[in-house]
């Protein structure tokens, strides 16, 4: 209500055979005073909001100026300046031609000599307010405007070249010369979206719904797809490689030769406690006497006390192994995912029948456990035997004395067992943060750099006497970690008795921890105040029983080093056989009877609302996009292209606040001082490229084959309508309800022009 303006557009679309397929978007003029109760910026709300439409790139302004008004201080040439200062975007409108004072004229500037544009200028007659208000329609405005120009002496030269028609054709052509420019790119883009989608639509171009034989194939054929990708995915295979994490066989032999040997060492190293069991046995056996020799039922007792104990890692790496088979046969059914019942009854088949194997699988595992259980074979050629165990007694206790590392180590030691990024935790706190270092693990050290170029070593840390144990994992910190220790309590980096080294995964802790284990770093187990009292009653002072314990533990050692080496070998040998092979062959020679006997094929084969939807979209979308690229070739070659018109000197514009040069109008004439309908600022530019005429400062427009006639009479004015862009003859598409918003391949003309230029 307070004449204020809002960047909303109003929309008005005007379908006829008479004009053309542009969106002309009006913009105001520029007001540099407040009417009323507008507020006091509405200068700069206004031009602020004519930017937003002008800088656009698929815009042609059309700078509108009253030819009673001093050009050289147009608000639209000054704005089209700024954001087209090469002027290829920008076209002069003169209006009010019939307005001017007698004995004055616009001559000079409409032929483009005197405040020159590139593009030219083209001078148009509207409708008076009296003729709105006598109801004059568009057709008699535009005879009158041909009349004008055909009649004035100033302007009959150029009168060609001058009026709403002549405006009309040099928009059409600036369309074409844009429609020229971008069908390069536009092509491209679209044959890129066809090549994208023709691997996809290959499967559907002979869908034949009405086939009774087409859900008969597609379930075989999926099927053995199925069978073969959960092969790929088991033996590994080229392609379809996952590179961002652990999969299928990968992630199984991980669990075999990593995981779960680090389960039986961080089960087997407590020597402590093992120890002391020793002990118990051996004064058991001897019960009220005191014995002289050592009892090898003792070692008997504890060698099975500590094979039963393996069947905990033995039964978790059958239970690691199925999880994966089962993630794996999800992965697997994803291609399903079109048939939403295959995909949940070829699942739940498949899931059952891993079900079922767990069973017999961890009853085969149970039962290699049990059979070493059943019988010691103490004449196994690599057990070292009860004269052995003796003499071994104080090489082994020197040994723990030692660590875990000798110090003359072969040079095979200095192989490369690990290399990656850790992060160093409890010392980055110290300085404010964490920091992550290239390791590198060798069976003597563990050293660390600045980065993998391994060129600044930043610390070199030895392995003896060093051990593994976890950390608890902090609320504030998303790594998991792990903590590197002295066994005789010395520092073990500067002054940290601890050195603690994250990881972003708990399977990469346990990854680090199975390759300290190979170098010798074993994981430590902490006993408890009470197992450290027992401890020192069991072995108080009893020289005797401290040998018999020395040398049942190294029996006990040599056997289980034998149990450990055989149970490691066979239990994935087991798995295999039982678990893995055996889903292959379910998959591959019942997976598709037991589909059949399931449920009804139909039912089985019904494609989800979202498949059958896809499928229509892409076939769609291929038939559009094929079309589109026909078309686009006939345009090519059915249209004609006019070159821009060379540069001229436009510097005027940038000087005209300061110091305006001459106007031809204000040379000829005073200027009007009559009110005008609009703001006497001038209306707010608007894109259009005109192409000046063949006159001195700008080359002629050439324009296509098949030009308008030249208007001899005013019948002949109105009955040529402007031309289009010609297209060979073909069926033209149908016809929208409704027109589409503006397109990148579709220019845009903003300005204010009155409303006989819209026809």
């Amino acid at each position: 209500m307070n004449k204020g303006i809002s960047s909303i557009p109003i929309n008005l679309r005007v379908y006829s055979p008479h004009v053309l397929n542009l969106t002309l978007i009006d913009l105001p003029g520029i007001t540099k005073v407040p009417v009323g109760d507008q507020p006091p910026d509405i200068e700069y709300q206004i031009r602020e909001m004519i930017m937003q439409f002008i800088t656009r790139e698929n815009c042609l302004i059309l700078a509108v100026t009253p030819a009673n008004t001093d050009l050289a201080n147009s608000d639209a040439l000054k704005l089209a300046k700024e954001v087209d200062p090469q002027g290829l975007r920008t076209i002069g409108v003169i209006t009010k031609l019939d307005l001017m004072d007698e004995g004055t004229d616009a001559r000079d500037v409409l032929e483009n000599k005197l405040l020159p544009l590139r593009r030219g200028y083209v001078g148009v007659v509207n409708r008076s307010q009296k003729d709105i208000d006598g109801k004059k329609d568009i057709k008699a405005a535009m005879l009158a405007e041909r009349k004008f120009f055909l009649s004035h002496p100033a302007y009959r030269h150029i009168a060609d070249r001058m009026g709403t028609p002549h405006l009309q054709k040099v928009l059409n052509q600036q369309l074409t010369n844009h429609i020229r420019d971008t069908l390069p790119n536009f092509r491209n883009k679209l044959q890129g979206q066809l090549l994208s989608i023709e691997h996809e639509v290959e499967a559907y171009k002979n869908f034949k719904p009405e086939d009774p034989t087409r859900k008969t194939k597609a379930l075989l054929q999926m099927v053995q797809q199925f069978a073969v990708d959960f092969e790929k995915r088991i033996e590994g295979s080229g392609d379809q490689v996952d590179t961002l994490e652990l999969s299928g066989g990968a992630k199984i032999n991980r669990i075999f030769h990593e995981r779960f040997p680090f389960e039986i060492v961080k089960m087997e190293f407590n020597e402590k406690e093992l120890r002391r069991e020793i002990s118990y046995a051996i004064k058991n056996i001897h019960g009220i006497r005191t014995g002289l020799f050592t009892p090898d039922m003792a070692f008997e007792a504890i060698v099975k006390k500590q094979i039963v104990k393996l069947k905990g890692p033995s039964l978790k790496s059958v239970d690691l192994v199925i999880q994966e088979l089962i993630n794996t046969v999800k992965k697997c059914t994803k291609k399903l995912a079109n048939f939403p019942r295959l995909c949940e009854e070829t699942e739940r088949i498949v899931a059952n029948h891993i079900r079922e194997r767990e069973g017999k699988t961890k009853d085969q595992v149970l039962l290699l456990i049990d059979i070493q259980v059943s019988y010691i074979n103490t004449n196994h050629e690599d057990f070292i035997g009860f004269a052995n165990a003796q003499q071994r007694s104080s090489q082994v206790h020197k040994k723990n004395t030692i660590g875990n590392q000798g110090t003359n180590l072969p040079p095979s030691r200095q192989i490369v067992i690990r290399k990656g990024w850790l992060t160093i935790s409890n010392i980055g706190i110290m300085k404010g943060g964490s920091k992550g270092y290239w390791f590198v693990l060798t069976a003597e050290s563990l050293s660390w750099y600045k980065d993998d170029e391994e060129k600044e070593k930043k610390y070199m840390l030895p392995l003896d006497n060093l051990k593994v144990r976890d950390v608890e994992k902090s609320f504030m910190s998303s790594k998991h970690i792990f903590a590197l220790f002295n066994t005789e309590q010395r520092n073990v980096y500067k002054d940290y008795r601890f050195l603690e080294l994250a990881c972003d995964s708990q399977e990469d802790v346990d990854s680090w921890k199975a390759s300290l284990l190979r170098a010798g770093v074993y994981p430590d187990k902490s006993l408890t105040e009470s197992d450290e009292n027992g401890q020192a009653e069991n072995f108080s002072m009893d020289p005797q029983l401290e040998r018999q314990v020395e040398t049942i533990r190294n029996l006990v050692d040599s056997y289980m080093s034998i149990i450990n080496k055989c149970i490691r070998d066979l239990i994935p040998k087991t798995i295999m056989h039982l678990m893995i092979n055996n889903v292959k062959d379910f998959i591959n020679s019942e997976l598709l009877a037991q589909l059949y006997s399931s449920e009804d094929q139909n039912t089985l084969m019904e494609e989800s609302a979202e498949q059958a939807q896809r499928r229509d979209e892409m076939l769609r979308m291929y038939q559009a996009l094929k079309e589109a690229l026909v078309i686009i070739g006939d345009i090519n070659t059915a249209t004609t292209f006019t070159p821009a018109p060379p540069p001229v000197d436009d510097s005027w514009i940038q000087h005209s606040r300061r110091s305006p040069p001459p106007s031809p109008t204000t040379q000829r004439r005073p200027t009007l001082s009559a009110p005008l309908a609009r703001p006497t600022a001038g209306r707010g530019p608007a894109p259009a490229i005109p192409s000046p005429g063949p006159h001195s400062g700008a080359p002629p427009v050439p324009f296509r084959p098949g030009p308008l006639p030249p208007f001899p009479s005013a019948s002949d004015a109105l009955g040529a309508p402007p031309q289009v862009p010609s297209r060979p003859t073909r069926a033209p598409p149908s016809v929208p309800s409704r027109r589409p918003p503006p397109s990148p391949t579709r220019p845009t003309i903003i300005r204010p022009l009155e409303s006989s230029l819209l026809d």
